[in-house]
């Protein structure tokens, strides 16, 4: 009885090292290699990488760089550390899915411009509509471009961007200034929504602006969860914001269009008239759905990536006064 326990604990010992070699190259046989087989005699090759263990592929790497470590960039520099920068390019296996990471900019800007080939399935179409910019492709994608560029990028309308962003910005500042010491993303986030209420609906920083930021902050965390319509998730929660923040544009939506009827008219100038006024060539508009859709993808792409913007511009700035110096010389000449 002792030889034979003894024998099957030597036996679970030994095979336990060939179960976590067979679970490591698990993903890589089943999905490295066929492609492989698929692509030999064409020239094409999968760039460098491991797809990890089954069904969690390397989300614990990707957690633990993400969300312990907080050095996201590394996860990235491990890679190329093991594998070099080769083709820009490495593959992987996270959130579920067979995954090739891009991190060279020409590769970057090689997927950016071929609309019709790589077909957007991250974020959740739930989240940033249908009708939205980041989820058409092909030539609506191009016609909503068109439209959505001609409401910002336009020079009358950067002035009008600039007009309506500058004064606030000064204003935070100077309110910084008199502080002494601020926590400057707390700050930074909540000017710069103060900044896309007033631009992008004319809303003004209350109660109703406060709200509505908090709605927005439930759609991003959603936006980075697995897409799990569960009571209790991230991104459940995120749909429930989507929907109650789609309910305050539209109310503004109606409202203005009531205005317009009546002959009022709403000269605001902000991005939600942009869009309704905005024409093609053929004197088409953009629908309701597609203003409001466009809308809420946007805030959700540009709030997060603007107000880091900001706080890193603002702390180096802070951190090197030479840099300073020389910026306000240089914008004394302007």
């Amino acid at each position: 009885m002792e030889v034979t326990v003894a024998m099957a604990v030597g036996v679970l010992v030994g095979a336990l090292p060939v179960v976590g070699l067979l679970a490591w190259w698990w993903n890589e046989v089943w999905y490295a290699l066929p492609e492989k087989f698929k692509l030999s005699g064409t020239g094409v090759r999968l760039p460098a990488g491991h797809m990890g263990f089954p069904f969690l592929g390397e989300m614990l790497t990707f957690l633990w760089y993400f969300k312990v470590v907080r050095r996201p960039d590394d996860f990235i520099n491990s890679k190329r550390s093991k594998y070099g920068d080769g083709a820009g390019l490495f593959r992987s296996h996270l959130f579920g899915r067979p995954t090739i990471i891009a991190f060279a900019p020409a590769v970057s800007k090689y997927v950016y411009q071929k609309d019709g080939d790589f077909i957007l399935e991250w974020p959740s179409v739930e989240l940033v509509g249908p009708t939205s910019l980041v989820a058409v492709n092909g030539p609506s994608h191009t016609r909503l471009r068109s439209f959505v560029t001609n409401a910002i990028n336009r020079p009358d309308a950067l002035r009008r961007i600039a007009s309506l962003v500058q004064p606030n910005i000064v204003a935070a500042l100077q309110s910084w200034a008199q502080t002494g010491r601020v926590n400057a993303y707390k700050q930074v986030k909540k000017v710069t929504f103060e900044n896309i209420g007033r631009l992008f609906a004319s809303l003004e920083a209350g109660p109703e602006l406060a709200s509505v930021d908090e709605l927005f902050r439930g759609i991003v965390k959603g936006v980075r969860a697995q897409p799990l319509n569960v009571p209790g998730t991230a991104y459940h929660h995120a749909l429930q914001c989507r929907k109650k923040v789609t309910d305050v544009f539209k109310k503004e939506l109606e409202k203005r269009k009531k205005m317009d009827v009546h002959g009022l008219g709403s000269k605001t100038d902000d991005l939600m008239d942009g869009l309704r006024q905005i024409q093609d060539e053929q004197g088409n508009r953009l629908s309701e759905q597609e203003v409001l859709d466009n809308i809420v993808s946007l805030v959700v792409a540009g709030y997060e990536s603007t107000s880091l913007s900001i706080m890193w511009s603002t702390y180096y700035l802070a951190k090197y006064p030479d840099v300073l110096r020389k910026l306000r010389v240089r914008l004394s000449k302007v």
